[in-house]
């Protein structure tokens, strides 16, 4: 009796081995298949991150460019319209103080703020502390002649950040020198876009920059000239190591026929979202 129970145990231990079998290999197969979709999923996703992120470099190039068409020109607007799955642009206001100073005395304040596309890194991400300047090649806040820009953009990842984890392109305002002489007279003229506020509805993804009014300084017989930048906001992380710049102060000595020094600030509001 005992060794017919046993054969029968046997007997039925073998039929049940292909249905467990084949439930084995099928589960296998549905977890194989989750974890490749999961995959290309997240590797299909990176990509398009990746995608977002570099054509808004080319995008707030475009932004930097379109400041310079409308600082100097009140009531200009200008629209561009970016379209990203991952990233928005935001702004933030003030982001760097200028200060300009006459042979030791100061002259003139610009509390600027700076355009900020971000992407958080779990989307997309390069790796901390990564930098990267996109234009001009310098990373000075003076650039000198007709042709010079009048804001850098760069790319950074950066953390701790107090609005959280975040690759980012960033715009922000710097200084154009220029130098003519007109009937024997120098004149040193300095040009400052200076972003502020405007609104931001969040209809759509754009940025619209608009031309206020320009702040117009004239000085005589000025021997130098100094400009440094400040960071009222450090709590947010917006200090020196995200800007990079070079140096925050930087001295002119003008030519001893030099007598004219101006001081151009474009006021121009960036809005966002506007439809």
């Amino acid at each position: 009796m005992r060794r017919t129970n046993a054969r029968h145990l046997r007997n039925n231990n073998r039929a049940i081995s292909p249905a467990i079998s084949t439930t084995i290999l099928t589960a296998a197969i549905i977890v194989m298949l989750l974890v490749t979709i999961v995959f290309v999923n997240n590797y299909l996703n990176g990509q398009i991150a990746q995608n977002d992120f570099k054509s808004m470099e080319q995008f707030m190039q475009t932004v930097a460019q379109v400041a310079d068409n409308v600082a100097w020109i009140p009531g200009r607007t200008q629209t561009l319209t970016y379209a990203s799955k991952f990233g928005q642009v935001t702004f933030q206001s003030p982001a760097l103080t200028y200060s300009f100073y006459f042979d030791g005395s100061l002259v003139a304040n610009f509390p600027v703020g700076a355009i900020l596309f971000s992407i958080p890194v779990y989307d997309y991400s390069v790796a901390n502390n990564y930098f990267d300047e996109i234009f001009p090649s310098s990373q000075d806040l003076l650039q000198n002649g007709t042709s010079a820009p009048v804001c850098r953009v760069f790319a950074i990842e950066k953390m701790p950040m107090q609005d959280g984890s975040y690759i980012r392109v960033v715009v922000v305002p710097i200084v154009r020198q220029l130098n003519t002489v007109i009937n024997g007279v120098s004149y040193d003229s300095f040009y400052l876009p200076v972003f502020n506020t405007g609104s931001s509805p969040e209809l759509a993804q754009s940025v619209t920059l608009t031309g206020l009014n320009v702040y117009y300084g004239i000085s005589s017989n000025v021997n130098n000239v100094t400009i440094s930048i400040t960071f009222p906001n450090p709590a947010m992380g917006l200090t020196q190591s995200f800007f990079n710049f070079d140096a925050t102060r930087q001295t002119v000595i003008l030519g001893s026929n030099s007598s004219v020094v101006e001081i151009y600030g474009g006021n121009v509001t960036v809005s966002l979202g506007l439809a």
